[in-house]
């Protein structure tokens, strides 16, 4: 067995596999700093090694693969004005994101719990992804007043149209299954059945996912498919916000109320980026990096993250910006 143990991740070789443990369970392994550079240092090992045949990446605890990025650690330097250390980080994160992706063998990733922003990307990218009930996935940045980010703005828009949008902006989440049902997982296992399942596939390889066939819930989303399309189809934040005032339902009272408490800019900056998205991953994830940087160093992204997780009033004061 070889790998690397720390504080921040867990690795080892289990016969042909490279197995990988995220190793934060109090932040809900949350990306820091010496977790991303300590989990791009192993893949990158291990792409290289010819006795690693495939990757499993997994979430230490039992409540989250992966909480996403660590915008705790981002708002003490952006507080400080270190942004070129949010810059680092950043461009270290998305370029995990593009090697997951690229990688010349399987990567499995296993989401039995929270998968939010960051950890969605290092699960979708991966080329495969389990997932059980338990999983939830969501993209919440407009709610610290940064943008959908880690890939987002690639695999957001591909899925069926204005879902990507609705997801960007109001952070909604969606379930294991339904990350399965719209390609943003590959496989659906019972939590019953997960370790089981992952046991085997760790021992015999991808080939074991050819018998993953166990039905897929129902999509969570699809009392509210057609309110989706009319409101998030719009062609401008403002006829968004005006559909919805005019359904009337309770979905569309508490989808308005929740786009109100989100940050002006970021939603500006999501609906955008979710409607002009880049030609091919690489592409998308250099402009994340652009927009990270204008993002971190606007204000809204410090009382954001201010309100949301260190004082957590749950009232942002945020920049006004004509929408």
């Amino acid at each position: 067995m070889s790998g690397r143990n720390n504080a921040s991740i867990q690795s080892a070789r289990q016969g042909q596999a490279g197995r990988i443990t995220l190793n934060e369970p109090a932040s809900l392994n949350a990306l820091s700093p010496a977790m991303v550079g300590a989990l791009g240092a192993q893949l990158a090992a291990w792409r290289d090694d010819p006795a690693v045949k495939w990757v499993v990446i997994d979430g230490a605890g039992d409540k989250a693969f992966s909480a996403g990025a660590d915008v705790r650690e981002m708002w003490r330097h952006a507080v400080a004005r270190e942004y070129a250390e949010i810059d680092r980080y950043f461009a270290q994160e998305y370029a995990i994101d593009l090697m997951l992706a690229e990688y010349p063998k399987p990567c499995i990733t296993l989401v039995d719990g929270i998968c939010f922003g960051g950890g969605m990307g290092l699960a979708v990218h991966a080329r495969y992804s389990l997932v059980t009930e338990t999983a939830s996935f969501s993209m919440p940045e407009t709610l610290i007043g940064f943008f959908p980010d880690a890939g987002a703005t690639w695999f957001l828009p591909r899925l069926p149209h204005p879902l990507g949008i609705y997801l960007g902006l109001t952070g909604a989440r969606i379930t294991g299954a339904d990350a399965v049902r719209l390609g943003l997982a590959s496989h659906f296992v019972p939590h019953s059945r997960f370790k089981t399942v992952v046991s085997e596939i760790v021992t015999i390889g991808p080939e074991r996912l050819a018998t993953v066939d166990f039905p897929v819930p129902a999509f969570s989303l699809a009392a509210q498919e057609t309110q989706i399309r009319r409101c998030f189809g719009s062609d401008s934040l403002e006829a968004i916000f005006a559909r919805l005032d005019e359904d009337q339902s309770e979905w569309a009272k508490r989808t308005r109320q929740t786009l109100a408490g989100r940050s002006p800019a970021s939603l500006k900056w999501a609906f955008q980026s979710l409607r002009r998205p880049g030609k091919g991953l690489a592409e998308c994830l250099q402009n994340e990096l652009e927009l990270a940087a204008v993002s971190a160093r606007h204000p809204d992204f410090e009382e954001g993250v201010r309100a949301a997780l260190i004082d957590k009033d749950k009232s942002p004061r945020w920049h006004t910006i004509g929408r």
